[in-house]
């Protein structure tokens, strides 16, 4: 099902600041800058070879993951693993009992289409996204 992470999502306040602290203390200097206005989030993205760092700041307490950091604090939020056919994954996902807090794929950043996996029951304990790119 999985083919290789795609990304790993940190949870920031501020994707400026988080930013300048990885281009100074990892060296980490070209970063995309994405604003998801209609997710209430603000989004850095650099890539490390094949994977994606994404750092995610909310701009308003309406973002999905405002709960998550007000709560736990900056860090990792979730790891996005790549499906070829995300549909048939969530199929598969879902015929094999795993609880999807998404039963349908939806758009994300770089034309992609990606689906989350319940963190509780399904996933461990870790926020699974998965990310199909589209040609």
């Amino acid at each position: 099902m999985f083919t290789v992470i795609d990304h790993i999502g940190f949870a920031v306040h501020n994707v400026e600041e988080a930013i300048a602290f990885y281009s100074q203390a990892y060296g980490i200097t070209e970063w995309e800058r994405i604003s998801l206005d209609d997710r209430h989030m603000a989004v850095g993205v650099a890539r490390l070879g094949e994977t994606l760092i994404e750092l995610i700041a909310p701009t308003s307490d309406q973002a999905a993951f405002s709960k998550f950091l007000s709560e736990k604090g900056p860090g990792i939020h979730h790891i996005a693993y790549r499906v070829d056919d995300i549909a048939a994954s969530l199929a598969q996902l879902q015929a094999r009992g795993v609880p999807l807090i998404d039963k349908q794929a939806r758009p994300g950043i770089h034309n992609t289409l990606v689906a989350f996996v319940h963190p509780k029951a399904g996933a461990q304990g870790v926020l699974t996204e998965l990310v199909q790119h589209q040609h």
